[in-house]
């Protein structure tokens, strides 16, 4: 991207300014048209519904339509390829998150690179989990969890709803951190973990805050901390992991990217636009609704916190030996 702006600048004030002009011009009238947005996964899911609340305010905030297309399969490789080839015009863009981002570390056989291969544009939420257990379960803490794991390797089972999920990396960070041992229990899919551990067929898990939100109100299960950095709104009195555990954090996101050489000027438009729905109160109240964090920023905050979570997921997954 520093590239693409310092080509940029040369076009603008060197000899070959003409040249430039007309991509410049179109950048400055951009959008012309309307602009796809390829989410991954199915219609109704969360990428899907994020994708349209920024796409009803693009369409609003910029004038032309912006139209969610949804690309399903290989856990958002298809849809995350079909933005990677599409032209890097701005008119192809991609809600994607930490999902995609492991995906390139969890898959051998991807023809492309998701951190090489596309731009960021803007962030858009972080999405903290929610360490959950059966209120019949003895431990009422982290220290409580973890004393009894230590002292019954095994015995006790952790589920997620899959190899390599963001509630399985996240239990793997917890092991590794904390020596606690439990035997990891893979479901298709979160609903199937979750209706488990309800039914007390295992005992514990790194749940989404939204899906396990009524279950915690209505006291059918028990939250023992929170996976982010800091407590979450939604659960105001659930401590986090890292106050037990020093330094974990445990995140998904959300965000969204162009194809590499997408041109500066659209992204910054793009951005600029997408952080000024952030800011708007309807927008943040849903986001806070489902349980998530605000997350505006620069392209370049976005690039720069991807690479970091790049690095440490990469760690936890070779160091786990996670293969699909």
């Amino acid at each position: 991207m520093k590239l693409a702006r310092r080509r940029f600048l040369h076009l603008a004030a060197g000899a070959a300014a003409l040249l430039g002009t007309p991509r410049i011009a179109r950048a400055q009238a951009y959008p012309t048209r309307p602009v796809r947005i390829i989410v991954g996964f199915p219609a109704g899911g969360s990428n899907d519904l994020h994708a349209r609340v920024i796409a009803e305010w693009l369409s609003k905030h910029l004038g032309r339509s912006f139209i969610v297309e949804n690309r399903p399969g290989a856990a958002g490789n298809i849809g995350a390829e079909a933005v990677v080839r599409a032209a890097p015009d701005g008119y192809t863009l991609h809600l994607c998150g930490s999902t995609e981002l492991r995906n390139e570390i969890l898959y051998t056989d991807i023809k492309f690179s998701f951190m090489r291969d596309l731009a960021p544009v803007a962030s858009l939420t972080l999405n903290p989990q929610v360490l959950v257990v059966h209120p019949s379960f003895s431990a009422r803490s982290v220290p409580e969890l973890i004393a009894i794991a230590k002292a019954n390797p095994d015995a006790m089972t952790v589920a997620s709803p899959g190899v390599g999920s963001s509630p399985h990396v996240s239990w793997e960070l917890f092991r590794s951190m904390t020596g606690a041992k439990m035997l990891h229990v893979p479901y298709r899919g979160g609903a199937l973990a979750l209706t488990d551990l309800l039914g007390q067929q295992v005992q514990v898990y790194f749940s989404t805050i939204a899906d396990a939100m009524e279950y915690i109100k209505a006291d059918k299960l028990r939250a023992l901390a929170v996976t982010g950095a800091k407590r979450a709104p939604p659960l105001p009195d659930v401590p986090t992991i890292g106050e037990f555990v020093p330094g974990y954090e445990a995140v998904g996101w959300l965000g969204i990217a162009a194809p590499k050489d997408t041109p500066v000027a659209i992204i910054e438009t793009l951005n600029k636009a997408i952080n000024a729905g952030l800011a708007d109160p309807k927008i943040k109240q849903t986001m806070v609704d489902w349980g998530e964090i605000v997350f505006a920023g620069s392209p370049a905050e976005f690039g720069k916190f991807m690479a970091a979570e790049n690095e440490k997921w990469g760690k936890v997954i070779r160091a786990a030996n996670i293969k699909l």
